[in-house]
Protein backbone atom coordinates (compact mmCIF):
# COMPACT_ATOMS: atom_id res chain seq x y z
CA UNK A 1 0.00 0.00 0.00
CA UNK A 2 1.03 3.32 -0.76
CA UNK A 3 1.32 6.97 1.05
CA UNK A 4 -0.99 8.46 -1.13
CA UNK A 5 -3.78 5.14 -0.51
CA UNK A 6 -5.39 3.84 2.31
CA UNK A 7 -7.49 0.80 2.56
CA UNK A 8 -11.24 0.71 3.57
CA UNK A 9 -12.99 -2.53 4.48
CA UNK A 10 -16.51 -2.56 2.83
CA UNK A 11 -19.33 -4.64 4.89
CA UNK A 12 -18.73 -7.52 2.33
CA UNK A 13 -14.89 -7.71 3.66
CA UNK A 14 -13.25 -7.18 1.21
CA UNK A 15 -10.90 -4.10 0.38
CA UNK A 16 -11.56 -1.37 -1.30
CA UNK A 17 -8.63 1.21 -2.39
CA UNK A 18 -9.66 4.71 -1.77
CA UNK A 19 -7.46 7.99 -2.52
CA UNK A 20 -6.99 9.81 0.52
CA UNK A 21 -8.04 13.18 -1.25
CA UNK A 22 -11.52 11.56 -1.70
CA UNK A 23 -11.65 11.10 2.20
CA UNK A 24 -10.72 14.17 3.07
CA UNK A 25 -13.04 16.21 0.62
CA UNK A 26 -15.67 13.94 2.34
CA UNK A 27 -14.54 15.18 5.64
CA UNK A 28 -14.54 18.41 4.46
CA UNK A 29 -17.19 21.26 5.57
CA UNK A 30 -19.80 21.69 2.31
CA UNK A 31 -18.91 25.03 0.80
CA UNK A 32 -21.88 26.43 2.13
CA UNK A 33 -21.26 26.07 5.94
CA UNK A 34 -18.68 28.81 6.85
CA UNK A 35 -20.78 31.57 5.08
CA UNK A 36 -23.82 30.16 7.07
CA UNK A 37 -22.00 30.80 10.45
CA UNK A 38 -21.33 33.85 9.60
CA UNK A 39 -24.53 35.05 8.44
CA UNK A 40 -26.12 33.58 11.52
CA UNK A 41 -23.68 35.52 13.32
CA UNK A 42 -23.72 38.73 12.00
CA UNK A 43 -27.92 38.30 12.15
CA UNK A 44 -27.32 37.17 16.02
CA UNK A 45 -25.06 40.49 16.99
CA UNK A 46 -27.84 43.21 17.35
CA UNK A 47 -29.57 41.02 19.57
CA UNK A 48 -26.72 40.55 21.97
CA UNK A 49 -25.98 42.43 25.18
CA UNK A 50 -22.41 40.96 25.63
CA UNK A 51 -20.21 44.00 26.44
CA UNK A 52 -16.58 43.18 26.08
CA UNK A 53 -14.51 45.55 27.52
CA UNK A 54 -11.24 47.47 25.94
CA UNK A 55 -12.87 46.13 22.51
CA UNK A 56 -16.09 48.12 21.90
CA UNK A 57 -17.52 51.11 23.71
CA UNK A 58 -20.76 49.67 25.00
CA UNK A 59 -22.67 46.73 24.49
CA UNK A 60 -22.96 44.36 20.88
CA UNK A 61 -26.49 45.67 20.77
CA UNK A 62 -25.50 49.53 21.62
CA UNK A 63 -26.18 52.30 18.44
CA UNK A 64 -22.34 52.87 19.25
CA UNK A 65 -21.22 49.14 18.54
CA UNK A 66 -23.87 48.84 16.07
CA UNK A 67 -23.04 51.71 13.71
CA UNK A 68 -19.57 51.18 14.02
CA UNK A 69 -19.84 47.50 12.63
CA UNK A 70 -21.81 48.63 10.01
CA UNK A 71 -19.33 50.50 8.76
CA UNK A 72 -16.94 47.97 8.53
CA UNK A 73 -19.33 45.77 7.15
CA UNK A 74 -19.65 48.56 4.26
CA UNK A 75 -16.30 48.43 3.70
CA UNK A 76 -15.83 44.56 3.41
CA UNK A 77 -18.48 44.92 0.59
CA UNK A 78 -16.48 47.70 -0.61
CA UNK A 79 -12.97 46.22 -0.58
CA UNK A 80 -14.59 43.23 -1.98
CA UNK A 81 -16.23 44.97 -4.86
CA UNK A 82 -12.40 46.16 -5.34
CA UNK A 83 -10.82 42.62 -5.14
CA UNK A 84 -12.65 41.43 -8.23
CA UNK A 85 -10.84 43.89 -9.61
CA UNK A 86 -7.47 43.91 -8.28
CA UNK A 87 -7.45 40.61 -6.86
CA UNK A 88 -9.50 38.06 -9.42
CA UNK A 89 -8.37 40.42 -12.53
CA UNK A 90 -5.13 41.36 -11.22
CA UNK A 91 -6.13 45.43 -12.59
CA UNK A 92 -4.46 47.91 -10.31
CA UNK A 93 -7.56 50.62 -10.17
CA UNK A 94 -6.82 53.95 -8.61
CA UNK A 95 -10.53 54.76 -9.27
CA UNK A 96 -12.74 52.76 -7.69
CA UNK A 97 -13.16 55.03 -4.78
CA UNK A 98 -15.49 57.38 -7.61
CA UNK A 99 -17.52 54.89 -8.32
CA UNK A 100 -18.24 54.98 -4.55
CA UNK A 101 -18.82 58.38 -4.26
CA UNK A 102 -21.22 58.54 -7.42
CA UNK A 103 -23.35 56.41 -5.46
CA UNK A 104 -23.69 58.29 -3.02
CA UNK A 105 -23.43 61.76 -3.72
CA UNK A 106 -26.14 61.28 -6.91
CA UNK A 107 -28.55 59.72 -4.24
CA UNK A 108 -27.70 62.20 -2.05
CA UNK A 109 -28.72 65.01 -4.61
CA UNK A 110 -31.83 63.26 -5.49
CA UNK A 111 -33.26 62.91 -2.56
CA UNK A 112 -32.36 66.82 -1.53
CA UNK A 113 -32.86 68.27 -4.66
CA UNK A 114 -35.84 66.74 -6.55
CA UNK A 115 -37.43 64.74 -3.05
CA UNK A 116 -36.97 61.40 -4.60
CA UNK A 117 -37.88 58.37 -2.56
CA UNK A 118 -34.87 56.16 -1.04
CA UNK A 119 -35.60 53.25 -3.07
CA UNK A 120 -35.45 55.50 -6.99
CA UNK A 121 -32.41 57.32 -5.62
CA UNK A 122 -30.76 54.40 -4.71
CA UNK A 123 -31.87 52.86 -8.08
CA UNK A 124 -30.82 55.65 -10.48
CA UNK A 125 -27.90 56.16 -7.95
CA UNK A 126 -26.45 52.40 -8.73
CA UNK A 127 -27.45 52.83 -12.41
CA UNK A 128 -25.39 55.72 -13.20
CA UNK A 129 -22.60 54.45 -11.11
CA UNK A 130 -22.51 51.14 -13.23
CA UNK A 131 -22.76 53.61 -16.25
CA UNK A 132 -19.75 55.53 -15.72
CA UNK A 133 -17.62 52.63 -14.29
CA UNK A 134 -18.77 51.32 -17.97
CA UNK A 135 -17.59 54.10 -20.02
CA UNK A 136 -14.18 54.93 -18.21
CA UNK A 137 -13.44 50.92 -18.42
CA UNK A 138 -14.37 51.57 -22.00
CA UNK A 139 -11.61 54.07 -21.79
CA UNK A 140 -9.14 52.89 -19.19
CA UNK A 141 -8.64 49.09 -20.42
CA UNK A 142 -7.20 49.74 -23.99
CA UNK A 143 -4.26 50.24 -21.72
CA UNK A 144 -2.36 47.90 -19.28
CA UNK A 145 -0.67 47.92 -16.18
CA UNK A 146 1.13 51.02 -14.87
CA UNK A 147 -0.47 52.93 -17.67
CA UNK A 148 -4.20 52.08 -16.10
CA UNK A 149 -3.03 52.95 -13.02
CA UNK A 150 -2.15 56.20 -14.27
CA UNK A 151 -5.29 56.88 -16.23
CA UNK A 152 -7.71 55.77 -13.66
CA UNK A 153 -5.93 57.90 -11.61
CA UNK A 154 -6.46 60.70 -13.14
CA UNK A 155 -10.19 60.39 -13.70
CA UNK A 156 -10.28 59.96 -9.96
CA UNK A 157 -8.01 63.10 -9.42
CA UNK A 158 -10.88 65.04 -11.94
CA UNK A 159 -13.84 63.68 -10.04
CA UNK A 160 -12.51 64.72 -6.57
CA UNK A 161 -11.51 68.09 -7.56
CA UNK A 162 -14.93 68.49 -9.13
CA UNK A 163 -16.69 67.36 -6.27
CA UNK A 164 -14.52 69.31 -3.73
CA UNK A 165 -14.63 72.71 -5.57
CA UNK A 166 -17.85 72.31 -6.34
CA UNK A 167 -18.61 74.83 -9.06
CA UNK A 168 -21.90 74.33 -9.62
CA UNK A 169 -22.56 74.85 -6.01
CA UNK A 170 -24.16 71.02 -5.81
CA UNK A 171 -21.92 68.71 -4.14
CA UNK A 172 -21.61 71.02 -0.64
CA UNK A 173 -18.06 71.35 -1.18
CA UNK A 174 -15.30 70.92 1.23
CA UNK A 175 -18.19 70.40 3.82
CA UNK A 176 -20.48 67.54 1.48
CA UNK A 177 -24.68 66.43 1.93
CA UNK A 178 -26.05 65.69 4.61
CA UNK A 179 -28.92 62.69 3.94
CA UNK A 180 -32.52 64.42 3.29
CA UNK A 181 -34.21 62.87 6.52
CA UNK A 182 -37.64 63.82 4.82
CA UNK A 183 -37.34 61.76 1.87
CA UNK A 184 -35.48 58.55 4.00
CA UNK A 185 -38.38 56.31 5.65
CA UNK A 186 -38.18 56.51 9.54
CA UNK A 187 -37.12 53.47 9.83
CA UNK A 188 -33.78 54.72 9.21
CA UNK A 189 -33.77 58.16 10.80
CA UNK A 190 -32.56 58.56 14.44
CA UNK A 191 -29.94 56.85 16.75
CA UNK A 192 -32.85 54.21 18.09
CA UNK A 193 -32.67 52.95 14.38
CA UNK A 194 -29.31 51.96 14.07
CA UNK A 195 -30.10 48.38 14.07
CA UNK A 196 -32.04 49.21 10.75
CA UNK A 197 -28.88 50.60 9.32
CA UNK A 198 -27.10 47.76 10.14
CA UNK A 199 -29.91 45.44 8.24
CA UNK A 200 -28.83 47.52 5.56
CA UNK A 201 -25.14 46.90 5.35
CA UNK A 202 -25.63 43.36 6.01
CA UNK A 203 -27.66 42.94 3.09
CA UNK A 204 -24.95 45.00 1.09
CA UNK A 205 -22.02 42.72 1.81
CA UNK A 206 -24.14 39.71 1.31
CA UNK A 207 -25.54 41.09 -1.84
CA UNK A 208 -21.61 41.93 -3.31
CA UNK A 209 -20.56 38.70 -1.66
CA UNK A 210 -23.18 36.83 -3.49
CA UNK A 211 -22.66 38.30 -7.09
CA UNK A 212 -18.80 38.12 -6.95
CA UNK A 213 -18.52 34.37 -6.24
CA UNK A 214 -21.10 33.14 -7.79
CA UNK A 215 -18.96 34.93 -10.99
CA UNK A 216 -16.22 33.56 -9.64
CA UNK A 217 -17.40 30.08 -10.37
CA UNK A 218 -18.88 31.17 -13.57
CA UNK A 219 -16.57 30.89 -16.81
CA UNK A 220 -16.07 34.23 -16.70
CA UNK A 221 -14.43 33.49 -13.54
CA UNK A 222 -12.07 31.07 -15.16
CA UNK A 223 -11.02 33.31 -17.48
CA UNK A 224 -10.25 36.00 -15.26
CA UNK A 225 -7.91 33.68 -13.72
CA UNK A 226 -5.95 33.37 -17.06
CA UNK A 227 -6.08 36.99 -17.55
CA UNK A 228 -4.48 37.52 -14.17
CA UNK A 229 -1.92 34.61 -14.52
CA UNK A 230 -1.15 35.21 -18.20
CA UNK A 231 -3.37 37.95 -20.30
CA UNK A 232 -0.94 37.44 -23.67
CA UNK A 233 -1.42 33.51 -23.06
CA UNK A 234 -5.38 33.77 -23.37
CA UNK A 235 -5.14 36.08 -26.29
CA UNK A 236 -3.13 33.46 -27.78
CA UNK A 237 -6.07 30.93 -26.97
CA UNK A 238 -8.30 33.10 -29.19
CA UNK A 239 -10.06 34.83 -26.54
CA UNK A 240 -9.95 38.57 -26.03
CA UNK A 241 -9.70 39.62 -23.04
CA UNK A 242 -10.90 42.98 -23.18
CA UNK A 243 -14.51 42.51 -22.98
CA UNK A 244 -14.35 40.42 -19.91
CA UNK A 245 -11.66 42.95 -18.08
CA UNK A 246 -14.61 45.33 -18.82
CA UNK A 247 -17.31 43.22 -17.38
CA UNK A 248 -15.32 43.21 -13.90
CA UNK A 249 -14.75 46.81 -14.15
CA UNK A 250 -17.97 47.14 -14.85
CA UNK A 251 -19.93 44.97 -11.86
CA UNK A 252 -17.11 46.41 -9.62
CA UNK A 253 -18.38 49.51 -10.31
CA UNK A 254 -21.63 48.43 -9.89
CA UNK A 255 -21.45 47.55 -6.51
CA UNK A 256 -19.16 49.89 -5.21
CA UNK A 257 -21.92 52.41 -6.06
CA UNK A 258 -24.55 50.54 -4.18
CA UNK A 259 -22.50 50.50 -1.52
CA UNK A 260 -22.13 54.53 -1.94
CA UNK A 261 -25.71 54.27 -1.56
CA UNK A 262 -25.48 52.36 1.97
CA UNK A 263 -22.82 54.47 3.31
CA UNK A 264 -25.24 57.48 2.63
CA UNK A 265 -27.32 56.05 4.86
CA UNK A 266 -25.16 54.29 7.66
CA UNK A 267 -23.04 57.94 7.79
CA UNK A 268 -26.32 60.38 7.53
CA UNK A 269 -24.20 61.80 5.04
CA UNK A 270 -21.19 62.16 2.40
CA UNK A 271 -18.05 64.32 2.09
CA UNK A 272 -15.82 64.31 -0.23
CA UNK A 273 -12.76 62.27 1.62
CA UNK A 274 -14.25 59.29 0.05
CA UNK A 275 -13.84 60.90 -3.35
CA UNK A 276 -9.88 60.53 -3.68
CA UNK A 277 -7.32 58.32 -5.06
CA UNK A 278 -6.20 58.14 -1.25
CA UNK A 279 -9.67 56.40 -0.51
CA UNK A 280 -9.07 53.44 -3.36
CA UNK A 281 -5.70 53.71 -2.14
CA UNK A 282 -7.01 52.62 1.18
CA UNK A 283 -9.00 49.84 -0.65
CA UNK A 284 -5.70 48.37 -1.82
CA UNK A 285 -4.22 48.27 1.70
CA UNK A 286 -7.68 46.66 2.97
CA UNK A 287 -7.50 43.61 0.13
CA UNK A 288 -3.85 43.14 0.59
CA UNK A 289 -4.32 43.47 4.14
CA UNK A 290 -6.56 40.34 3.90
CA UNK A 291 -5.54 38.64 1.32
CA UNK A 292 -6.29 39.54 -2.84
CA UNK A 293 -8.21 36.82 -4.46
CA UNK A 294 -9.44 34.85 -1.92
CA UNK A 295 -13.19 34.64 -0.72
CA UNK A 296 -12.48 36.22 2.86
CA UNK A 297 -9.98 38.40 2.24
CA UNK A 298 -10.71 41.80 1.72
CA UNK A 299 -13.92 41.46 4.37
CA UNK A 300 -11.30 40.63 6.94
CA UNK A 301 -9.07 43.20 5.91
CA UNK A 302 -11.57 45.75 5.72
CA UNK A 303 -13.42 45.55 8.53
CA UNK A 304 -9.89 44.92 10.90
CA UNK A 305 -9.17 48.45 8.97
CA UNK A 306 -11.78 50.27 9.55
CA UNK A 307 -11.95 48.98 13.58
CA UNK A 308 -8.45 49.44 14.16
CA UNK A 309 -8.77 53.27 12.28
CA UNK A 310 -11.37 54.18 14.09
CA UNK A 311 -9.93 53.36 17.68
CA UNK A 312 -6.78 55.03 17.05
CA UNK A 313 -8.61 57.87 15.98
CA UNK A 314 -10.17 57.37 19.78
CA UNK A 315 -7.07 56.96 21.91
CA UNK A 316 -4.87 59.58 19.62
CA UNK A 317 -5.18 61.40 23.23
CA UNK A 318 -3.70 58.85 24.70
CA UNK A 319 0.03 59.59 22.70
CA UNK A 320 0.24 63.36 24.47
CA UNK A 321 2.48 62.17 27.41
CA UNK A 322 4.91 60.92 25.18
CA UNK A 323 7.50 63.07 23.86
CA UNK A 324 7.06 64.63 20.54
CA UNK A 325 9.45 62.77 17.88
CA UNK A 326 7.61 59.17 19.19
CA UNK A 327 4.05 60.55 19.77
CA UNK A 328 3.13 62.80 16.73
CA UNK A 329 3.96 59.85 14.30
CA UNK A 330 2.02 57.44 17.10
CA UNK A 331 -1.07 59.50 17.02
CA UNK A 332 -1.70 59.51 13.43
CA UNK A 333 -3.63 55.93 12.80
CA UNK A 334 -2.74 56.24 8.80
CA UNK A 335 1.26 55.99 10.47
CA UNK A 336 0.34 52.75 12.45
CA UNK A 337 -1.93 51.16 10.07
CA UNK A 338 0.56 52.11 7.21
CA UNK A 339 3.53 50.66 9.05
CA UNK A 340 1.52 47.56 9.91
CA UNK A 341 1.01 46.98 5.73
CA UNK A 342 4.30 47.33 4.95
CA UNK A 343 5.24 44.80 7.71
CA UNK A 344 1.94 42.40 6.36
CA UNK A 345 3.80 42.75 2.99
CA UNK A 346 6.82 41.80 3.60
CA UNK A 347 6.26 39.06 6.39
CA UNK A 348 2.82 37.81 5.20
CA UNK A 349 2.70 38.47 1.27
CA UNK A 350 -0.54 36.18 1.40
CA UNK A 351 -2.64 38.35 4.23
CA UNK A 352 -4.27 37.45 7.06
CA UNK A 353 -6.19 34.50 5.45
CA UNK A 354 -2.84 32.89 5.13
CA UNK A 355 -1.71 32.70 8.17
CA UNK A 356 -2.97 29.60 9.53
CA UNK A 357 -1.52 27.82 6.38
CA UNK A 358 1.90 29.65 6.50
CA UNK A 359 1.53 28.36 10.65
CA UNK A 360 0.54 24.45 9.36
CA UNK A 361 3.15 24.51 6.74
CA UNK A 362 5.90 25.93 9.05
CA UNK A 363 4.51 23.14 11.84
CA UNK A 364 4.62 20.45 9.17
CA UNK A 365 8.10 21.58 7.89
CA UNK A 366 9.73 21.44 11.64
CA UNK A 367 8.31 17.82 12.06
CA UNK A 368 9.19 16.83 9.23
CA UNK A 369 12.80 17.58 10.05
CA UNK A 370 12.70 16.26 13.45
CA UNK A 371 11.88 12.94 11.86
CA UNK A 372 14.59 12.85 9.52
CA UNK A 373 17.03 14.02 12.07
CA UNK A 374 15.38 11.16 14.56
CA UNK A 375 15.70 8.27 11.98
CA UNK A 376 18.92 8.93 10.29
CA UNK A 377 19.10 7.00 6.94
Amino acid sequence: MTDTDTTVRESTGSPKRTDISDVRRRRSLPWWAVPAVVLVVALALPFSTLYIPGLFEGALNSPSTLHLLALCLVFGGLATSYDLLYGRVGLLSFGHALYFACGAYVAALLMSVLDLPLLWAAVIAVTGGTLLALLLGAVSLRVNGIALAMVTLAFAEAGSILISRDPGRWTGGEEGLSLSAEAVPDAFVGVVNTVNLYWVAVGYLVVVLAVVWWLGASPVGRVWQGIRANEQRVAVLGINPYPYKLVAFTVGGGLASLGGVAYLLVNGGVTPGITTAEFTLTLLVMVALGGAGTRWGPLLGAALYTYAEHRLLQSGGAFEALPAWIGAPLSQPLFILGTLFVLMVFFFPGGLVALPGRIRAAVRDRRTERTRKADPA
